[in-house]
């Protein structure tokens, strides 16, 4: 059996998607040497297949060395389609956002807020987008176009197509000029999941045309569900994640070594079809289909054999969508980080095949692979370096580009009752001969204690760690190879998010807690972090008992630098506060009434986002939209969901 064309080292379970740089040949780098923090950073190269032939061969080899009794190892029993969706739908909706005082989101001389991006010039789908002139959201199924001057909506698009479970589910949306890209999942139909796994789910791209009333110009469907997705420029490129298509039998009859040989019989007998992902994509009254072809197709020297990454790319001034582009590898991710030049992949390596069953825990210290690609053009990015650390990423958040090198922010080691502990490091990396060597790092931050926040300014870096209390590490990354650790502060509580704000401040959000660490209710704290070696906490603004759901996504938290206004979803609502010096200030609440109708029970939705056109505030819930004066928290209208 031929091994095929070795292409790339010093990365792992990605490395293959060296092929969107298309060409199928790169220097391989000279191995790297140990981390400088002791942990082996392992070169793993990217190996292309010969044929279709030798494609299924090691594929087939590689899942079953990987399957169990009950499926595949890992947070997946994957019996079919019919639960293939539970790592993927997990993962894409962990993937974060934010940006710093002058990035997207921000816009403080502008008249309309945008995505609280994570960087600028790297735009990331939202429930909600707005160019200034119109609001485009899509809640229930439904695609709404507001004015924003009149109050009304001017355009109304149902994407559903009569499916109820499409209502449910969130729609994300990236907006330009007079295009939408519309991005949801289409579940497998409750009669196909009883039978078989021949129509299974799928991530579901549609392209809105708004320069009228709204119509949908193109779409695409894809074996997989969707990792997250980046726009720069006119091109939007959209990481899935596919799981290997086999119908494992659901009896449980025999012993585990029977239903695992069970399970291999399955595999031995499957098609290379199995392992490529099936697409399908419209323009007005055309339809193509076409499946991912095998010199499309590579792997990674370690590869579990269930799991199938695929970018696509898509031009947004265009009027259909077309093939995307696809190129696909054996691996996995599950975050994606992105500047306006740079896309990187991240994710966990795939634990070397043993004779130990992988269904059961490891006690393998999990190390995270990196994949750098150049997005500076237009269409499918360009493979530029992989790299490897130990430890496990929180987000988007726990990257940074800057000044030509990567920091990566990860926690290892693991809280148990049995001893071990884990700590938390930052280590920065250089772009050297399609590698991502490590060229300093910072460790032992929170020893016992896990990541919760990230956030990067320039040359320095915030991190907060929790277990009891929470440490705010303020850390000076300005020689990348000697970053130092400036000050400490420990408080009470944890901050889940870090923003910045002018004058040397930060803004956290998170949770209160007691001294035995036991969460008290949500709180904003207004750092002083303009002396780096003495970072102190100004002011905090604490709801007992309350929740905010930017916490977990910073897409749904707004400031504005020009008054100081903060909105927070809070339970069910949205807090107005005004930072102003070294104070927080509650302005007021926005509500949204009880939604439903005769046909659908009525509920109490949760307001999901907040952004401001010219001097009136809007919130967005499935109810609907409502436009209130920021300054007073008063109604000025509201916009029903119907």
């Amino acid at each position: 059996m031929k091994r095929g064309t070795k292409l790339a080292t010093a990365g792992g379970s990605l490395v293959a998607l060296a092929l969107l740089a298309g060409s199928m040949t790169v220097t391989q780098p000279p191995p790297t040497g140990p981390d400088t923090a002791g942990a082996p950073m392992v070169p793993v190269g990217l190996v292309s297949f010969d044929s279709c032939t030798d494609a299924l061969t090691e594929l087939r080899a590689a899942a079953t060395a990987s399957v169990g009794p009950y499926g595949f190892a890992g947070d997946v029993a994957l019996f079919g389609d019919r639960t293939a969706a539970i790592g993927g739908a997990e993962s894409m909706a962990r993937t974060f956002g934010g940006a710093p005082a002058d990035a997207a989101g921000q816009n403080a001389g502008a008249d309309y807020s945008t995505t609280n991006n994570h960087e600028t010039g790297a735009d990331e789908p939202d429930l909600v987008k707005t160019d200034g002139r119109r609001i485009v959201t899509v809640t229930g199924g439904v695609l709404r176009v507001v004015d924003p001057v009149s109050r009304r909506v001017t355009g109304r698009l149902d994407l559903a197509g009569g499916r109820e479970e499409l209502r449910w589910q969130d729609h994300r949306l990236l907006l330009l000029g007079d295009r939408a890209l519309v991005l949801g999942e289409d579940p497998p139909r409750p009669a196909d999941a009883l039978r078989s796994i021949r129509r299974p789910g799928g991530a579901r791209l549609l392209l809105i045309g708004l320069s009228g009333r709204p119509v949908v110009l193109g779409t695409y469907r894809i074996q997989g569900s969707t990792v997250d997705t980046r726009l720069t420029g006119d091109t939007a490129r959209v990481a899935v994640r596919s799981y290997a298509q086999l119908e494992f039998p659901l009896e449980a009859e025999g012993t585990d070594q029977v239903r695992t040989e069970r399970n291999r019989q399955v595999i031995a007998r499957a098609g290379v079809e199995a392992w490529l992902p099936e697409y399908e994509w419209t323009a007005g009254p055309e339809r193509h289909t076409g499946r991912v072809g095998c010199d499309r197709l590579s792997r990674p020297e370690r590869m579990t054999g269930w799991s199938t990454l695929t970018v696509l790319s898509f031009d947004l001034t265009r009027d259909r969508l077309g093939d995307g582009d696809p190129v696909s590898v054996a691996a996995d991710a599950d975050t994606v980080y992105g500047t306006a030049t740079s896309l990187y992949l991240a994710g966990p390596r795939p634990e070397p095949i043993t004779g130990k069953p992988r269904w059961r825990p490891s006690s393998a210290e999990p190390v995270t692979d990196i994949y750098q690609f150049d997005t500076a053009a237009p269409g499918r990015p360009r493979f530029l370096a992989a790299g490897s650390v130990p430890g496990r990423l929180i987000n988007q958040y726990a990257l940074s580009e800057w000044a030509g090198h990567l920091r990566v922010a990860t926690t290892t080691g693991e809280f148990r009752d049995d001893g071990s502990e884990s700590e938390s490091a930052v280590r920065v990396l250089r772009h050297d001969d399609g590698a991502l060597v490590p060229v300093g790092m910072i460790g032992g931050l929170g020893r016992g204690e896990r990541i919760y926040s990230v956030r990067y300014l320039g040359p320095v870096a915030y991190v907060v760690t929790f277990r009891q209390t929470d440490p705010l590490y303020a850390l000076d990354l300005a020689d990348p190879a000697a970053p130092v650790v400036t000050g400490e502060l420990k408080i009470t509580g944890y901050s889940a998010y870090l923003h910045p704000l002018p004058e040397g401040r930060l803004l956290g959000v998170g949770q209160e807690a007691d001294a035995q660490g036991r969460t008290k209710g949500v709180q904003v704290s207004l750092f002083d972090v303009g002396d780096p070696a003495k970072p102190d906490r100004l002011d905090q603004w604490h709801l007992p008992g309350g929740w905010s759901h930017a916490e977990h996504d910073p897409h749904a938290f707004l400031y504005r630098p020009d008054t100081g206004l903060v909105a927070l979803p809070v339970d069910a609502g949205v807090r107005l506060l005004r930072v102003s010096g070294d104070t927080i200030g509650e302005i007021g609440e926005v509500t949204h009434p009880v939604g439903g109708d005769s046909s659908r029970r009525q509920w109490h939705p949760p307001v999901r986002r907040s952004l401001v056109v010219g001097d009136v505030l809007w919130t967005v819930s499935e109810a609907g939209l409502r436009a209130t004066d920021p300054a007073s928290a008063r109604s000025l209208a509201w916009i029903a969901a119907t």
